[in-house]
């Protein structure tokens, strides 16, 4: 059986992973070094210089293509550095078409950064298909979506948006770090970039920053290639192996997130002291059956508001969780809370963020992989 025909759970572990040339490790070896020696001018073993390109790196970036169902990866210093890459395949007077309720820094570097170069930017709810349609102009280039989007988990429809952008012959990028390739495939739903923030789920244990993009045809992998290499957003050796050590456990690790994160949803919906929960596994949840149909299972991330939706309500209950840590990032082991008012998404004037439902009083919790009764008490004892 050829490691391209292995199920999700295999590619995990052996997807574009073969042992070490020099001695057989199992695991890529760290190649902590910046230069390699060549016999002649140009005469080397594939490698010349760390930031074009390093063994560990590679290992890692194969894995990605492989557990994305993708051909080709790359691995950046940081989730931002990947999306950088990505609109530096613009240029001025480009369009891009993001969906409105998304990660605060993913806003901070479309609006303060790439805006005064003059690529221009249009935020739009994404659940109805139409919205974005209405946005699209011959200067449209590129189609951003995360789903489910940070913090308020809506849900986009994948296919249909690959339907509008082929239409239009537009590229369309999807920021997976919610989901993770366990639970939905972009690639296979239309998509010509994936993005990750590895430093979340992949990497999994809350000790790398790292960032990661996906593709399939070779002419969009040669410009996004040629982009990492002069621009040098790369990562370490270091942080590629323990992103790559992260993806191997990834498929054990997300079934527990699903499983915790769907009793904690439960517990908080039926809570008499919060007003409202989003988490896309509820059946009322808009775009509900999209979710269904497109994703495996609906992940550990959850949004909900204190019944009075008040500010000080929300910021007296993060305080008071003990084993939900209060800290910024999601997708370790550990449970993890946030605030992102003030935290993930500050960067976002509060007129925006609050018109996608970003209020003073949400709270977003990231739900780890420890006993689901111990989680459940400690939210109680948080709100009660």
């Amino acid at each position: 059986m050829g490691k391209k025909q292995l199920k999700f759970n295999s590619r995990t572990i052996h997807g574009g992973q073969s042992p070490d040339e020099a001695y057989g490790a199992v695991m890529p070896p760290i190649y902590q070094t910046s230069t390699y020696a060549q016999s002649t001018p140009g005469g080397h073993k594939g490698y010349e210089y760390s930031r074009s390109a390093n063994p560990t790196r590679t290992a890692l970036e194969n894995s990605l293509a492989s557990i994305e169902n993708g051909n080709y990866g790359l691995a950046f210093g940081s989730g931002l550095a990947a999306i950088d890459a990505v609109i530096k395949l613009l240029g001025p007077g480009d369009e891009v078409i993001s969906t409105s309720d998304l990660y605060g820094g993913s806003y901070r570097i479309f609006k303060s950064i790439f805006e005064k170069y003059g690529i221009v930017f249009h935020f739009v709810g994404m659940q109805d298909i139409e919205e974005i349609a209405q946005h699209i102009s011959p200067k449209t280039k590129l189609i951003w979506v995360e789903t489910p989007t940070n913090p308020m988990m809506n849900i986009i429809d994948i296919k249909s948006v690959s339907q509008l952008a082929r239409k239009y012959n537009v590229l369309l990028a999807v920021d997976n770090t919610f989901a993770t390739p366990y639970l939905q495939l972009p690639l296979d739903l239309g998509a010509d970039i994936v993005m990750h923030s590895a430093t979340k789920y992949l990497g999994g244990h809350s000790d790398v920053v790292l960032g990661a993009l996906v593709v399939r045809d070779k002419e969009l992998a040669d410009q996004l290639y040629f982009i990492q290499n002069a621009s040098g957003a790369v990562c370490g050796p270091m942080d590629s192996f323990l992103v790559l050590r992260g993806i191997k456990t990834l498929h054990v690790r997300m079934q527990r997130h699903c499983e915790n994160g769907r009793a904690v949803a439960e517990y908080l919906a039926n809570h008499p002291k919060i007003e409202k929960v989003f988490w896309p596994g509820f059946s009322d949840h808009p775009n509900h059956e999209v979710a269904k149909s497109q994703m495996k299972d609906f992940g550990g991330m959850i949004s909900f508001v204190p019944k009075g939706g008040k500010y000080q309500d929300a910021i007296k209950i993060v305080e008071k969780l003990q084993l939900f840590t209060l800290a910024e990032s999601l997708g370790g082991v550990e449970s993890l809370a946030g605030h992102p008012a003030s935290m993930t998404h500050a960067s976002i004037p509060k007129e925006e963020r609050e018109k996608s439902g970003v209020v003073d009083a949400l709270i977003r919790l990231s739900v780890g992989i420890e006993d689901k009764e111990d989680l459940m008490e400690d939210l109680r004892q948080a709100i009660e």
